[in-house]
């Protein structure tokens, strides 16, 4: 393999940019992605590379999905609501919930207890789907073709539940301000529960076939390390920083919905690597199958569902300011929200933790990797490119 000369690699300003002289012929510029469908989606890196070690990368996220931020301050607060799960198809649920959250607070509305739960119940499946197409993202990545199958069938057989509970598979729009649409169809406990335990099923040969593979932990052991020290500065959330040994998951440090009367710990690790990373999603993907048991286990049984709500067609919310966040898959999300005392959002901004991951981080990290890592590398930090050019 190539050994290039670092000594030649061109000096980084005090901002992070730097001059590269294409035409000296020491470089090359490359281009990683657009890969789609996957983790990173629409999203390209622009690669200089020296040999076959990356000098330099810039993220290009594309036009696949954006300005819905501006959108939403041109629509009503009811037609902004199926526009918000569009910022994050793997997992849209959870924009549903903090765009109808930070709505109620601003309005003085109180969602029933019943809905609460169901909300509950429909993050965590919403969480298990994410990390599902995340494992096999990741596999695939690293040439383990046969783990995306299986996640993908284990996701379907969730999303045949998204289905039956709320008649979509993808977009559920199911979580509105005031409450949630509708209960739990009859019997669907029963079928949520066989699909749990295929789910674990899937898990089991998953963590043989993948997590104790040589080839993948030659390739993710000590690969991709995030210093813990980058977390604050860069805004690393979730299990990219639980991988690093930072326990934090909003889900414990500011509990919402019915997670105080939930029994669990979020999974940590200490190497900060690609294969930490990899391992505490997996463990995040037990959690979410115990904790969707206890939800079941406890939700009341009858609604209401829904409270009572304005004219929505002619809704107008007091002035006011909120933000509500919340734990997804892959981090603190959270929405800010201003009013104006009109029937339109004065401004909606959206907190999406693939912003910094897959911007600055990425960029941060994938100087002085090898070319044939990048694309897991990529995978590892589980970005969502729409929440970036939202």
């Amino acid at each position: 393999m190539f050994e290039p000369d670092r000594s030649q690699y061109p000096v980084r300003r005090a901002d992070g940019s730097c001059e590269i002289d294409l035409a000296s012929g020491k470089y090359l510029k490359l281009w990683q992605g657009p890969n789609h469908p996957g983790i990173t989606g629409n999203m390209s890196v622009e690669l200089t590379v020296c040999g076959d070690e990356v000098v330099e990368g810039i993220t290009h996220v594309g036009y696949l999905h954006r300005g819905f931020e501006k959108l939403m301050e041109r629509r009503t607060f009811i037609q902004c609501f199926p526009i918000v799960c569009r910022i994050c198809v793997p997992e849209p649920d959870f924009n549903e919930y903090l765009y109808a959250a930070a709505v109620e607070e601003l309005a003085g509305i109180k969602a029933p207890e019943a809905a609460r739960w169901i909300r509950t119940l429909i993050l965590e499946m919403g969480r298990l789907n994410s990390y599902m197409m995340y494992l096999g993202g990741q596999a695939g990545a690293l040439g383990l073709g046969v783990i995306g199958q299986w996640t993908t069938y284990a996701r379907d057989l969730m999303l045949d539940r998204f289905e039956e509970l709320t008649g979509a598979r993808i977009y559920h729009m199911f979580i509105l301000p005031g409450g949630v649409r509708d209960g739990l169809p009859e019997g669907f406990k029963a079928r949520l529960e066989g699909t749990l335990c295929e789910v674990e099923r899937v898990l089991k040969d998953v963590q043989e076939v993948m997590f104790q593979n040589a080839v993948f932990k030659k390739r993710t052991v000590g690969v991709g390390v995030i210093d813990p020290a980058l977390f604050e500065p860069y805004g690393v959330t979730g299990p990219n920083a639980r991988a690093g040994g930072v326990a934090k998951d909003v889900r414990k440090d500011q509990p919402y919905l019915v997670y105080p009367e939930l029994d669990f710990e979020v999974p940590t690790a200490t190497a900060s690597d690609m294969f930490a990373r990899a391992d505490v999603r997996r463990r995040d993907v037990h959690l979410s199958v115990d904790l969707i048991r206890q939800i079941v286990a406890k939700m009341p049984d009858g609604g209401p569902y829904m409270a009572r709500l304005p004219n929505v067609l002619h809704w107008k919310i007091p002035r006011g300011e909120t933000y509500l966040r919340g734990e997804c898959s892959r981090g603190e999300y959270g929405y800010y929200l201003v009013t104006d005392g009109s029937g339109y959002p004065r401004r909606v901004n959206v907190r999406g933790p693939s912003y910094t991951h897959a911007m600055a981080l990425l960029e941060r990290l994938i100087v002085g990797v090898n070319i044939s890592d990048v694309a897991a590398l990529m995978v590892s930090l589980h970005t969502y490119p729409p929440e970036i050019e939202r």
